[in-house]
């Protein structure tokens, strides 16, 4: 459906993953092997907290309707700024139309949130699903797709106080409405949340056929592996990134998350949790 990338780290110009990577961000837009869609042209979206803000600091989103590859000004912004966490997603629509609002990452305060998958069965469940949203944010939801209402439907269940207990919380809402209308399999999500210190990734699905979910190893173990590649020497060793699909070829580099599984990064690294029973 899409693919998207979460960097944590050293404050960094997003170009260097967005657009100058082996399989960069942009580049995966127009050629995704891991993708159940090839191309994602269908608009994009990038969003930054700046260098030097504070944890509770408002995320800054530039989103657009064109093609990631086409846009001048992903390039201008991206090779511009300096940023210690940030987010970028490329779309191919599944069905919403290609507008701004639909774009991800969605924000709320200080929570930037993106996903990769669907809500199967979402026209019939639309209803059911946004009158389940809190009335108070209702009026925050600017768009059409799928993906924005579980965002909101987690706000709704505590995610600013329990993220992943939150996104649980939601997707089994999801479940339970799809059995009242007879869909099957209704989840398809890897979903990249953060609230601008830490980044949680999940990979869940009903039928347990999740779209595709990566994390990079440290950089001192790459560097170790790999003295002579100029490139690594970019990175601080704090820096980590969670991608749909990997961004360079270079063995041992990235590691797949595991399905039904919430991976943590923050200041400490990794950790990975099982999710939605999993355990």
């Amino acid at each position: 459906m899409c693919r998207w990338l979460a960097y944590s780290g050293e404050p960094l110009k997003p170009s260097t993953l967005i657009l100058d990577a082996q399989h960069s961000l942009v580049a995966q837009s127009l050629n995704s092997p891991l993708g159940a869609e090839t191309v994602n042209g269908d608009g994009f979206g990038f969003g930054w907290y700046p260098e030097g803000s504070k944890v509770g600091t408002k995320a800054a989103i530039f989103h657009s309707i064109e093609p990631a590859w086409h846009d001048e000004n992903l390039r201008e912004l991206t090779e511009s700024i300096m940023s210690p966490l940030f987010f970028g997603h490329v779309r191919a629509a599944g069905g919403p139309p290609i507008q701004q609002t639909n774009c991800h990452p969605f924000r709320y305060e200080n929570w930037m949130f993106m996903h990769n998958g669907f809500i199967s069965g979402f026209d019939k469940m639309k209803r059911d699903l946004t009158f389940a949203v809190d009335p108070s944010l209702y009026t925050h939801i600017h768009g059409t797709t799928d993906s924005e209402v579980l965002f909101h439907l987690a706000l709704t269940f505590g995610l600013r106080d329990d993220p992943i207990g939150a996104v649980e919380r939601a997707l089994r809402k999801v479940e339970s409405v799809a059995h009242d209308h007879g869909v099957p399999f209704p989840v398809q999500a890897s979903i990249a949340l953060s609230d601008g210190a830490t980044v949680w990734a999940f990979r869940y699905s009903t039928q347990g056929r999740t779209r595709t979910l990566f994390h990079s190893v440290d950089i001192p173990t790459l560097q170790q592996l790999y003295p002579d590649a100029e490139r690594l020497r970019i990175f601080g060793d704090r820096a980590r990134v969670v991608v749909s699909e990997p961004l360079n070829d270079l063995p041992g580099a990235f590691v797949e998350v595991p399905e039904s599984t919430v991976m943590i990064l923050d200041e400490a690294g990794y950790e990975h949790q099982p999710i939605m029973d999993a355990a």
